[in-house]
């Protein structure tokens, strides 16, 4: 089963078109994801990651939604 997670943008790291980088939080962690499949994806949004790679950006409380929903299966504590 493939699962996208949501992640808080927290720095923008290279902003070239097919290149654009960011630092995304998870959790307890940050990673470096492509945004550039997001263009429109700023600091302080949160993105769905799939593999590296932002995917869509979402509103604060569906990502809240989706982190919640992962607490309760016990899924959280691999993203750490």
């Amino acid at each position: 089963m493939c699962l996208g997670i949501p992640g808080l943008v927290e720095e923008i790291l290279n902003s070239e078109p097919l290149e654009r980088s960011a630092r995304v939080r998870f959790g307890g962690i940050s990673k470096e994801i492509n945004i550039a499949f997001v263009p429109t994806a700023a600091i302080g949004d949160y993105v769905i990651v799939h593999v590296g790679f932002a995917i869509s950006v979402i509103n604060e409380s569906e990502a809240k939604r989706v982190f919640r929903y992962l607490e309760e299966i016990g899924d959280l504590e691999d993203l750490e």
